[in-house]
């Protein structure tokens, strides 16, 4: 495999059908988005402890594959000859290790600072770059046609990482610090986005 192929130095970049777009394109800022986040959520691994938190781990080698389905649906153009591998119901599969994985920490009503143990603070880390994704993909969408599991999925995917590193901090006997002018906002069976 070669590393380098010259064919970005004038900054275009070949998506999925062969069409090239700039490095800016809304495209190839959504699925780069979605690279970056999936290396965020190596990072938390590498800080998570085999012994204690093997559970935790394999769900996060399983959003990586996923995230790398998710990048490539983004990167194929509308019309290309391409299946897609985002799975229709990939976003709803995390919803129940969301509600098994909230149950480890106290609840929250407030908004809470993002940090704690350092394998926690990756992982809220990962969830701010998951956001960002979808919005990247959300802006993407009012120019061209998405594939709506990817959307989903990272909609999904945040509230995920973020009850882990809640778990991760519970886990570790991290206390959550409150954001101190938060009112309450948390309310059960209401989700904020």
């Amino acid at each position: 495999m070669r590393i380098y192929t010259r064919g970005g130095d004038k900054g275009q970049t070949a998506l999925i059908g062969g069409q090239r777009r700039y490095k800016s394109d809304a495209r190839v800022e959504a699925y780069g988005t979605v690279d970056e986040a999936g290396a965020f959520v190596g990072l938390a691994l590498s800080h998570l402890d085999e012994a204690s938190e093997k559970d935790i781990m394999d769900l996060l080698y399983q959003v990586q594959q996923t995230l790398w389905d998710v990048g490539a649906d983004l990167a194929a153009v509308p019309g290309a000859e391409y299946t897609f591998r985002t799975q229709e119901d990939a976003a709803a599969s995390l919803e129940p290790f969301i509600d098994r994985y909230k149950e480890e920490s106290d609840k929250v009503t407030k908004f809470i600072l993002r940090g704690g143990d350092q394998a926690a603070a990756y992982l809220h880390v990962a969830c701010t770059v998951v956001r960002r994704a979808e919005r990247r993909v959300v802006s993407l969408m009012q120019e061209e046609e998405i594939y709506p599991p990817t959307l989903k999925y990272l909609n999904r995917l945040s509230d995920l990482l973020f009850v882990l590193a809640r778990a991760v901090n519970a886990r570790r006997q991290q206390k959550d610090v409150l954001y101190e002018n938060s009112t309450d906002v948390f309310r059960e069976g209401k989700r904020r986005g």
